[in-house]
């Protein structure tokens, strides 16, 4: 499946105002995505859908792989309509192993990281701009 360190291609710094997101992990059932891109040195993932044990696996990768690749990693939550407590996992041992930003999360994410205080551990923005600058 894609995701894996060997799909995870380097991209060169872009400077572009819009970078092309590459896509790391199609639509599946549970109807999540997960696309990528560099965008000012960070890695920025964008994730959509619905995330729980059973379709968690293409976002964790992805992160993980980014954690290790890149000083800084943003994950835009945006889009996500459905996250348990897998996905706040992901996001804390992510978090753990560097810098993590979380960009704009949905109503259903941003309440669960208040209600479970992951707001106050998570490093969260509005914009990605804010989130990769310095």
């Amino acid at each position: 499946m894609p995701g894996n360190e060997a799909a995870f291609p380097t991209l060169a710094s872009s400077t572009r105002a819009t970078p092309a997101p590459e896509r790391i992990a199609a639509r599946t059932s549970y109807g999540f995505e997960v696309r990528w891109y560099e965008y000012r040195g960070a890695c920025v993932i964008v994730a959509s859908g619905e995330y729980d044990m059973g379709s968690i696996t293409a976002l964790q990768k992805a992160l993980h792989t980014a954690a290790k690749r890149y000083a800084k990693v943003v994950l835009d939550a945006s889009g996500v309509a459905f996250a348990d407590s897998s996905f706040l996992d992901l996001l804390l041992l992510t978090h753990q192993m560097g810098t993590l930003r979380l960009v704009a999360p949905s109503a259903q994410v941003r309440r669960l990281c208040e209600i479970t205080g992951g707001d106050s551990v998570l490093a969260i923005r509005q914009t990605i701009e804010d989130a990769t600058a310095v």
